[in-house]
């Protein structure tokens, strides 16, 4: 469903490991918003939801709800850092159109 790069599952693990409390996944949603109507959301969970999808990736489990499954298969999340800040970006071979931050998408 989902690809994390290298870098991606790096950033992942320094989060998690930087929190005080136990943490199930990462949870990755689409919402509405953001430049091209559609959004990526990232959150750690400590526990999934009923109609989780829970998908592992090396280790890191993804946490992916029934409406923002179908959006999400065959995307890859990467994380960069550049001079010019860090953060994930996402490669989506299901988006029509996507804004020149990687951060939206239409479909």
């Amino acid at each position: 469903m989902i690809t994390l790069t290298d870098s991606a599952m790096a950033a992942v693990n320094r989060f998690m490991t930087s929190l005080d409390k136990p943490v199930a996944g990462l949870r990755i949603r689409v919402e509405g918003g953001g430049c091209s109507g559609l959004k990526y959301s990232l959150k750690l969970e400590e526990a999934g939801s009923d109609g989780d999808q829970s998908v592992d990736c090396g280790g890191i489990t993804l946490l992916v709800d029934e409406t923002s499954a179908p959006l999400l298969t065959g995307v890859t999340m990467d994380f960069v850092e550049s001079m010019e800040g860090s953060g994930f970006t996402f490669t989506n071979p299901n988006a029509s159109n996507s804004c020149g931050c990687g951060k939206s998408f239409a479909c």
